[in-house]
C-alpha cells in the first residue's frame, strides 16, 4: 500500500468523526438557510461513507494480524455495528417503521447468500475454472443461518398469540436468547473447537504487512484505535443519515423494502469488496467466511439488540415475512444446500444465486 493511501486511510476516521459533531452542531441549530440545509445532509452522507470504509479497512488489517478465523469475525462485528447503528437510528426517527429491522435482515441475507456469493463465484470461476472451500466450515454457516433466519423471519407470521408479523414480549425474549445462544455455539465452534474448518487452503499474505516486527505491532494497535473512532463516527453520523433517508423515501415514495436494500448496501459494500478480492486470488474459503458469516452475525446479533430497544422503548417490532419473501428465502437456502454441497464449485451456481438476486430486487419495485 502506498505511503499516501495509508495516510488517507489514518485521516479519514478523525475528520469523520469532526464531521459528525459539525453536522450535529449544525441540526441543533437548525438550517439557517435552503443552502447550508442540502449542503449538511451530503456532507453527512459522505462522510458516513467514508466511515463505514474506513472501519472495513482497519478491521481488514487487524484481521491480517489476527489470522482465520478471528479476522473475517472483527470484519463481520464491525459491519454488524454499523449495521445496528443505521438500523436504530432509522427506527428512532419519524414513525419508528417497525418493519425496518425485518427488511434490513431479509435484504441483508439476500444481497449476501445471493449476490455477494454468485460475484465471487463468478469471478472465481472465470480466472481458476473451480474453486475448493471447506465443506465442514460452509456446513456450520448454513445449519446454524437456517434456523436463525426460521426463528426471526418466517416463524413471526404463523404464530397466533398475536395477529399480525409479530412476536409477544415472551416470544420475542424467547427467540432473542436462542438467537444469541446459536450465534455463541457458533463462536465457540469457529474460533476454538474446530477452528480448522474456517481456514483458507491458499493464499498469499498481504503486500502491505511490514517485515518489522515492532512496525507491525505499531500498526496493529494504531488500526485499532483508528477503527473504534470510525465505528463511532458511523453512529453519530448514522442519525442524520437516518433523516435524510426518512425524506428521501417520503419524497419519492419508494417502499420500505427499498430502505432496508439501501441500508443492507451500504454496510455491506466494503466487504463486499473485500471479498471478491479474496475469490480473485482463490481465496474462496475466506469469500465465503466473509459472507455467510454477515449473513449470521447479521441475525445473532441485530435481531437481539433491535429486539432490546423495541421492548425498552415499547415499540412494534414487525418479523414476519409475506409469502412472496418467505419462498425466496427458502429457495435460497435450497440453491445453497446444492452449491456449497460438494466441496467446489464454478460459474454456473454463481449466475444461479445472481437471478435470484435480480429477482429480489425486482419484487421490491414491482410486487
Amino acid at each position: 500500500m502506498s505511503a499516501r493511501k495509508r495516510l488517507l486511510w489514518r485521516v479519514t476516521p478523525p475528520l469523520s468523526m469532526a464531521a459528525a459533531l459539525a453536522v450535529a452542531g449544525f441540526a441543533g441549530d437548525g438550517f439557517a438557510s435552503p443552502v447550508v440545509a442540502v449542503a449538511v445532509p451530503v456532507l453527512g452522507l459522505v462522510m458516513l461513507m467514508a466511515a463505514v470504509f474506513a472501519s472495513v479497512h482497519h478491521a481488514d488489517v487487524i484481521a491480517h494480524r489476527l489470522g482465520e478465523p478471528y479476522g473475517t469475525l472483527v470484519l463481520t462485528v464491525a459491519v454488524t455495528v454499523i449495521e445496528v447503528a443505521l438500523i436504530l437510528s432509522i427506527m428512532l426517527a419519524s414513525d419508528g417503521h417497525p418493519a425496518l429491522a425485518r427488511e434490513t435482515v431479509f435484504s441483508v441475507i439476500m444481497v449476501v447468500c445471493n449476490g455477494l456469493v454468485g460475484l465471487c463465484l463468478i469471478v472465481g470461476g472465470l480466472r481458476y475454472g473451480e474453486q475448493g472451500f471447506r465443506l465442514p466450515g460452509t456446513n456450520a454457516y448454513l445449519v446454524v443461518l437456517m434456523p436463525l433466519a426460521t426463528l426471526t423471519l418466517i416463524l413471526p407470521t404463523y404464530t397466533t398469540s398475536v395477529s399480525g408479523p409479530l412476536y409477544t414480549p415472551a416470544q420475542l425474549i424467547f427467540v432473542g436468547i436462542a438467537t444469541l445462544i446459536l450465534y455463541g455455539v457458533f463462536l465457540y465452534v469457529q474460533t476454538v473447537r474446530h477452528r480448522d474448518y474456517f481456514l483458507s487452503d491458499t493464499g498469499a499474505a498481504p503486500d502491505d504487512e511490514p517485515a518489522d516486527d515492532v512496525l507491525a505491532a505499531r500498526r496493529f494497535w494504531e488500526s485499532v484505535v483508528l477503527l473504534v473512532v470510525a465505528l463511532v463516527a458511523v453512529v453519530l453520523l448514522a442519525k442524520s443519515f437516518a433523516g435524510s433517508v426518512g425524506s428521501a423515501v417520503a419524497a419519492v415514495g419508494a417502499p420500505l423494502e427499498a430502505v432496508g436494500l439501501l441500508v443492507a448496501l451500504l454496510v455491506l459494500l466494503p466487504e463486499t469488496l473485500s471479498a471478491l478480492r479474496a475469490a480473485r486470488r482463490n481465496e474462496l474459503q475466506k469469500s465465503l467466511n466473509l459472507a455467510l458469516g454477515s449473513s449470521l452475525a447479521t441475525i445473532g446479533l441485530t435481531i437481539p439488540a433491535v429486539s432490546v430497544l423495541a421492548l425498552l422503548l415499547d415499540r412494534p417490532l414487525e418479523l414476519g415475512l409475506d409469502m412472496h419473501d418467505t419462498i425466496l428465502l427458502v429457495l435460497t437456502f435450497g440453491i445453497s444446500l446444492v452449491t456449497f454441497g460438494g466441496g467446489r464449485t464454478n460459474i454456473l451456481p454463481g449466475f444461479v444465486h445472481l437471478v435470484l438476486f435480480a429477482t429480489f430486487v425486482f419484487l421490491i419495485f414491482v410486487p
